[in-house]
């Protein structure tokens, strides 16, 4: 099996998240290398030449923004900070040292893959296939899921309004359709690191998202409960390249 071609370095002390997030892009398609500090992501930059790098800003020893200084303007790296809602000054100085992007701590796996994505297309790195995808339109009985406007529009080609949770739903049953999906594996997809806060809301989340796409919520035929199991996303889904505007 080939490597995959996109390499992350992802640096952060906090072993309760680098651990899980690292399994998360390693299931995305990316190649990671961990490092809990600034020390051990040097030593790593010995024998490995990531494509981007995610930085967490505090860490024990030397702290990100040293890090990114020698990230930026010796390596020449990408660089996307892991910081907490405190950390504001401390942002603007790593924006200010070169760094691309920040993501706030608890972040939702699926947004921060996105942020990765942009960076790496903004820096020239073209995507795999598999990312191309990422960004096509799901189309389900006359329905259609935009991904990067976060638009559902109904066979009418009507605009429905839709939240970040019920957009996080549906995209998770639309990625695996006709699969049975049991509530704890919804909330992994739905809600990430987060889950533990929302554990009672997977059924009202669904109820809600059946009141925007099914005809009849008392009879639905598009999400479908599985008695004891979850939920079942019972309508077959494609997914096309978006069109491209005239004379583009």
């Amino acid at each position: 099996m080939s490597e995959p071609e996109t390499h992350i370095l992802l640096i952060d002390d906090e072993a309760t998240l680098r651990e899980p997030l690292a399994e998360y892009l390693a299931g995305q398609g990316f190649a990671v290398t961990e490092a809990d500090s600034a020390a051990a992501a040097r030593s790593e930059l010995t024998q490995i030449h990531p494509d981007i790098v995610l930085l967490d800003i505090m860490m024990p020893g030397e702290d990100g923004l040293s890090l990114c200084r020698h990230l930026v303007e010796a390596r020449g790296l990408p660089v996307i900070f892991l910081t907490a809602k405190t950390e504001a000054m401390d942002r603007i100085i790593g924006l200010e040292l070169g760094a691309d992007d920040y993501v706030l701590k608890p972040f939702e796996p699926r947004e921060l893959v996105a942020r990765i994505r942009t960076v790496l297309r903004r820096v020239g790195k073209a995507a795999t296939p598999q990312e191309q995808m990422e960004d096509w339109p799901y189309e389900f009985e006359g329905w259609l899921l935009d991904p990067l406007k976060r638009k559902l529009t109904d066979p009418a080609g009507v605009t429905v309004p839709i939240s970040t949770a019920e957009f996080r739903l549906l995209r998770a049953f639309l990625d695996a359709p006709r699969k049975v999906l049991d509530r704890d594996l919804l909330l992994d997809l739905v809600q990430g690191r987060e889950a533990q806060l929302f554990d009672r809301a997977v059924d009202n989340q669904v109820s809600r998202l059946r009141r925007k796409i099914e005809a009849d919520t008392s009879n639905p035929q598009l999400v479908l409960t599985v008695r004891g199991g979850g939920y079942q996303f019972a309508a077959n889904v494609k997914r096309s390249p978006p069109s491209q505007p005239s004379g583009a």
